[in-house]
């Protein structure tokens, strides 16, 4: 019997320790943990890997502090769109969804559309339709709501940006509020770079208060959420957390116990987000990959360098061709990742249960399991 083996993410990026505290780490770690408990006994009672991924991709969406189903982040019009997708190493099989609304599981319909249709991506109204014919489980907006992500929808607005929610920081600079930016990595270099950030985001703050959202993107959603938002002034009372620098995507790979894998990963995107963006998150080969003959690939980071790399896809790739292992491979996709310019991490498997988790960033929300051992961490 082969080796199983799980690993999950919910984010990497510029993960300030600063905005830490021992209660907020251990709530994260707890998320992680019950996600990987989820997968891992699907994977010891003889489940199978896309069985184990969906199942703790889906408790990863019901977890609050992550940038995904429950926990997503909103876009300029005060909205939760969503991607997902989902591939089974046995088969090469995969389906994915693009900015879907009011899915309780994103990853769940991103499954039906690999194994009920003949495509692999379905977005927007279509996907929504589809998901209605398969009966698949809504939520209405309040659903979606967490207050920690309406103030960072406030703040980004504020800021004049594209909040990329697995960074802590945006050096992109903008010229009038509510310009569109899109923050690239910082230098790693730079000396105090995060306290600087943090006094130009104070700064910046200080053209519109924090709190308000300007006329123009005053949608009826937006409206709608501000009442919300006035019933209850945090979604859960019992969390730690009461600052708005939550982490972002989630994603699961596993190896089940006759060597077969699988990936999966789940999105709300880049908070103030506009004009239908979509990441990598829900492109085969950028953001998820698997096949059985090399690894399973879930990425976390800056999705548009995901895409130009097509990330998740060289990994397999360097396994197949330059003929090294996994570790190898996953660090040397890393490099070039950061060589064009990217932030993030991934985290993969392979069909002997060996597992890595390579980032370039301060830190990874992240975790894993094999027969032996159940591991969650975050900073290096």
């Amino acid at each position: 019997m082969n080796k199983i083996a799980l690993a999950i993410h919910g984010g990497a990026g510029t993960i300030l320790r600063s905005s830490m505290t021992a209660e907020l780490e251990a709530e994260y770690k707890s998320g992680l943990e019950t996600a990987l408990r989820v997968g891992r006994d699907i994977l010891q009672h003889g489940g199978s890997a896309l069985d184990a991924v969906e199942e703790t991709v889906c408790s990863l969406e019901g977890f609050h502090l992550f940038n995904a189903g429950h926990g997503a982040v909103f876009t300029s019009e005060g909205k939760n769109e969503l991607d997902a997708s989902i591939m089974d190493g046995k088969t090469l099989r995969a389906g994915a969804v693009a900015f879907v609304r009011n899915i309780k599981n994103p990853i769940r319909l991103a499954r039906l559309v690999m194994e009920r249709t003949e495509h692999v991506l379905l977005a927007g109204d279509g996907a929504n339709k589809f998901a209605e014919q398969m009966g698949v489980e809504l939520a209405d907006d309040s659903y979606f709501f967490t207050e920690h992500r309406w103030k960072q929808l406030q703040e980004a607005i504020a800021a004049g940006r594209v909040q990329l929610d697995h960074s802590g920081v945006s050096t992109a600079e903008v010229s009038e509020p509510g310009a569109v930016a899109i923050g690239f990595p910082k230098n790693k270099n730079s000396a105090n770079s995060d306290e600087v950030y943090e006094n130009t985001l104070n700064n910046r703050a200080e053209t519109r208060p924090v709190g308000s959202v300007p006329s123009e993107g005053r949608t009826e959603t937006t409206k709608s959420h501000e009442k919300t938002r006035n019933k209850k002034e945090i979604s859960n009372p019992q969390s730690s957390f009461r600052t708005p620098h939550s982490k972002g995507t989630v994603g699961a790979v596993a190896c089940d116990a006759n060597g077969s894998l699988a990936a999966a990963t789940s999105t709300g995107g880049m908070t103030n987000k506009k004009f239908g963006r979509v990441g990598d998150t829900a492109l085969i080969g950028s953001g998820t990959y698997a096949e059985n003959l090399t690894c399973a690939v879930s990425c976390t980071g800056h999705g548009e360098f995901f895409m130009l790399g097509v990330t998740a896809y060289d990994v397999a790739a360097r396994m197949k061709y330059k003929q090294i292992g996994l570790e190898e491979a996953g660090r040397e996709t890393i490099e070039h990742l950061t060589e064009i310019g990217g932030e993030g991490g991934l985290i993969a498997v392979d069909a002997l249960g060996n597992v890595t988790l390579p980032f370039n960033s301060a830190g990874m929300y992240r975790g894993y399991v094999t027969n032996d051992d159940l591991v969650v961490d975050i900073y290096r």
